[in-house]
């Protein structure tokens, strides 16, 4: 590959949106998202959800693929059933960001999810879910923050060696880890912040819990980028 790596990020949907004097549906991703992608050197593109059959081809255009936070993975995914906090499921989002992630693994592209997107890739390789927790959501809409430690020799620590202070916004997480997945990150309640491949020579796939686009730290993008770069 030669240029400025081309990095895909994943979108919401949502059957009503508001600007100006519009009001209809929309596929639309946070500001933050594209913004972390070009600060850290990358080119970035959206990718609204489409027929799952498409990702594969989706995917072999780019060189680097992000899977954006939103609404809680369907708990019929991992085989539970949904409790009452649980988000309604979003069906279309998730077929079509699983076979994202199943093609990105499948072709070696570097990977990155962030929130949801950590837990979506956990799912898809066979790991489940908390469905609700306490203390990650301080209030509704309105970001926290908390401390992450990196487990020494994973790739999260190689980019990240500090224990940081991250943006947060979650109220489910990882409960068993997926296969082939490993933590590379914790949060001082055991909290599981960050899953990785655990063979090095598996490629670089890195997922976190927290949200890099609402802060200043570019170092996990960062990685991205450069890997999407090689």
């Amino acid at each position: 590959m030669s240029g400025t790596p081309l990095i895909g990020i994943s979108t919401y949907l949502e059957p009503v949106a508001r600007w100006r004097v519009w009001e209809m549906p929309a596929a639309l991703l946070p500001a933050g998202y594209p913004r972390l992608v070009q600060r850290a050197g990358g080119l970035a593109a959206m990718l609204p959800p489409d027929a799952p059959s498409r990702a594969a081809a989706t995917v072999a255009r780019l060189d680097g693929l992000v899977v954006s936070g939103g609404p809680d993975v369907d708990p019929a995914l991992y085989g539970a059933g949904r409790e009452p906090r649980t988000d309604p499921p979003a069906r279309e989002r998730d077929a079509w960001e699983t076979a994202l992630i199943e093609a990105a693994l499948s072709c070696g592209v570097p990977l990155l999810g962030i929130c949801r997107g950590m837990q979506l890739l956990n799912v898809t390789v066979g790991g489940t879910l908390v469905q609700h927790m306490e203390g990650h959501v301080k209030s509704p809409g309105v970001f926290g923050q908390h401390t992450v430690t990196p487990v020494a020799g994973t790739l999260y620590a190689g980019l990240v060696p500090e224990t940081v202070s991250v943006p947060t916004y979650h109220h489910q997480a990882v409960d068993r880890v997926g296969t082939g997945l490993v933590a590379s990150a914790h949060a001082e309640d055991g909290t599981v912040e960050a899953v990785e491949v655990a063979e090095r020579g598996g490629g670089w796939v890195l997922g976190v819990q927290w949200h890099p686009e609402m802060g200043e730290d570019l170092r996990v993008m960062r990685g991205l980028v450069e890997a999407a770069a090689g």
